[in-house]
């Protein structure tokens, strides 16, 4: 078996959301404007699908529980301007640079999961590990980590936590998409 990689670096929504709440208040904004202008950041993408704008109560909401989904953290992390390695705590991997991708207002940034699953799955198959032990240095079940391959959406603690483990900036599975 190749060498154990462990990390110890966990992704801290509450720390996020407290960027976001600062720079809420240092703009002047309200919960309800932050939800326009998050929405805003991709209108001409937002204009041609259609759809609702970000619901400010969730928003709100969001930011008690301190947690989000790795997708809804996007525009977040966007808005501020900042990797989401910025809100890792703990003992992290060096990842070089991790600026998110550029995304004009017909884009949004998306997590690619089933990219993330794939180089997971790499590491284990190289590892010569069972998707059992790769749970075990990830703290997770193995079925979290074999969802990936076809989910669409997955907590930002596990992929921020499987980034790390990989050893590899968040924004190498975050792509500008046009849907």
């Amino acid at each position: 078996m190749v060498g154990v990689t462990r990390t110890r670096a966990a992704f801290d929504g509450e720390q996020l959301i407290h960027a976001l709440d600062d720079e809420r208040t240092a703009r002047g904004l309200t919960w309800t404007r932050l939800a326009v202008e998050l929405w805003e950041q991709t209108a001409v993408l937002n204009a041609r699908l259609g759809g609702d704008a970000l619901c400010p109560g969730a928003l709100y909401r969001t930011s008690l529980r301190g947690t989000m989904s790795c997708q809804y953290a996007l525009p977040l992390l966007r808005w501020l301007g900042r990797p989401p390695e910025d809100f890792l705590v703990g003992e992290r991997a060096d990842v070089g640079d991790a600026r998110l991708p550029e995304a004009g207002p017909d884009r949004q940034l998306r997590w690619d999961l089933a990219e993330l699953h794939a180089a997971v799955d790499a590491r284990r198959r190289n590892r010569e590990l069972t998707w059992a032990a790769v749970g075990v240095e990830l703290h997770c079940t193995p079925n979290r980590l074999t969802n990936l391959k076809t989910a669409r959406l997955a907590d930002m603690g596990l992929v921020m936590q499987i980034t790390q483990w990989l050893g590899e900036p968040a924004a190498r599975y975050i792509h500008a998409t046009d849907w």
